[in-house]
């Protein structure tokens, strides 16, 4: 993952996004549906309609940049809401981008120390 600065705000875009937008077409998601300026340095991410795939779109000083991930088997875990936006913590988005269920993470194992 790439170091995020600090004070940069993530969010998650509720919903579903159409996959097929790339900078334009998430720029202009960000200033009409979530009401916020794409070009002010926060990460905002998008998930796809069969839940496989994400985008996250972020304006450097220098441009704007879209990330793209899908996952081979599973889903990335998403808020219930139909609209809005939600924020998430950098471990959150780590969590999120690795498959795992960033809304409520667990251990698989006891480590062999808590024993």
């Amino acid at each position: 993952m790439i170091g995020l600065p600090a004070g940069t705000r993530i969010w998650i875009a509720a919903g579903v996004t159409d996959m097929r937008c790339s900078f334009q077409g998430l720029a202009a998601k960000v200033q009409s549906v979530l009401e916020d300026n794409p070009f002010g340095g926060d990460v905002f991410v998008f998930r796809g309609r069969r839940g496989d795939t994400v985008k996250i779109l972020w304006a450097m000083a220098d441009g704007l940049c879209v990330f793209s991930k899908r996952l081979e088997s599973g889903y990335f875990v998403w808020p219930e809401a139909d609209s809005g936006k939600i924020h998430l913590t950098p471990a959150q988005l780590s969590m999120l981008l690795e498959g795992i269920n960033w809304k409520q993470p667990s251990r698989r194992r006891t480590p062999l120390s808590m024993l």
